[in-house]
């Protein structure tokens, strides 16, 4: 499909991020400098959809605050649906990082009550149903409350349903369903929570893992070591590319998950799309914004860098 149509259910919110200039030492005050922009897992990997061709609509919730005017501003200057709920008298979730002057994090706060207090409603609308009546695949995140995720699953069947773990502390909420997921987006950390195995175990040992959990098409993060991806075919490996340059690894593994998402759903195959994704993510380190520009030409250039997948047995 050229142009797949897509729904997003779950996290866009305020995104602040404070970037050290100096080494970070515990407990100490270190200088650097704050920035805000809209994010949100699954909205960070929806825009980056919608630049690679997608049809995007949304669905979340936020306060009636000015960070939620800024949400909405972000939704409509991208050109996608916003189909979310507005609780006037609520404060719109946020996820404040702190970063060292290398770009990783050293510590975040989650402020995102109102995401456990109103989605389990939101997810039993007419809205939410009428809304995947008219798309070709579901895109989820596990800020979705555990009882959400699971009438969301419900719901959407038979469209695929793809979803993004957020954390090793969220992720355990998709394990009831695990098998109905059409893909899952995770980290080491988050794959060893649902696989229960040790981090630095082999692919193969969290695939077997995963397989067990109930997840039939899985894609594993490592930041800049290798990624690896498994489904039906088998199990397939590829290291990225070194960044030309870093300048902030949030929102790496969302862009991933956006440009992965578009290619599955255009045909490829998962090694074939993982490639797409490994480019969206270099090109999302290289920014100093959660979602790059992911122009054909900017596109083009990052995949050209990006090598082929090594298949495991």
């Amino acid at each position: 499909m050229k142009s797949p149509k897509i729904l997003a259910v779950g996290g866009a919110h305020v995104d602040r991020r404070g970037r050290m200039t100096a080494p970070f030492v515990p407990g100490a005050s270190i200088p650097g400098a704050m920035s805000e922009e809209v994010g949100g897992g699954v909205f960070n990997a929806l825009r980056g959809a919608v630049r690679r061709g997608a049809a995007g609509s949304l669905m979340s919730v936020r306060g009636g605050d000015a960070a939620g005017e800024a949400v909405a501003a972000e939704i409509a200057s991208n050109g996608i649906a916003d189909l979310s709920a507005v609780f006037l008298d609520r404060a719109t979730p946020s996820y404040t990082a702190l970063l060292d002057r290398d770009g990783d994090v050293v510590a975040a706060l989650a402020d995102m009550g109102l995401y456990e207090l109103a989605f389990p409603k939101q997810m039993r609308r007419a809205k939410l149903r009428q809304a995947i009546g008219t798309v070709d695949a579901v895109l989820c995140d596990a800020n979705l409350p555990e009882t959400a995720l699971w009438h969301l699953a419900e719901v959407a069947q038979p469209i695929p349903l793809f979803a993004i773990a957020i954390s090793p502390a969220k992720a355990v909420r998709l394990t009831p369903v695990l098998d109905k997921l059409s893909c899952l987006f995770m980290n080491r950390r988050e794959a060893a929570v649902l696989a229960g195995t040790g981090i630095d175990v082999e692919p193969l040992q969290i695939t077997r893992g995963l397989r067990e959990a109930g997840l039939r098409r899985g894609v594993v993060t490592a930041g800049g070591s290798a990624v690896f991806a498994y489904d039906s075919a088998g199990l397939s490996i590829i290291a990225p590319p070194a960044p030309r340059r870093v300048v902030d690894v949030t929102g790496a593994g969302d862009a991933l998950a956006g440009a992965t998402t578009v290619a599955l759903l255009r045909g490829d195959r998962l090694e074939t799309a993982l490639r797409h994704g490994i480019a969206a993510a270099v090109l999302a380190i290289e920014s100093a914004s959660a979602v790059p520009d992911l122009s054909p030409a900017a596109f083009a250039a990052a995949l050209a860098l990006v090598p082929s997948a090594s298949e495991m047995a």
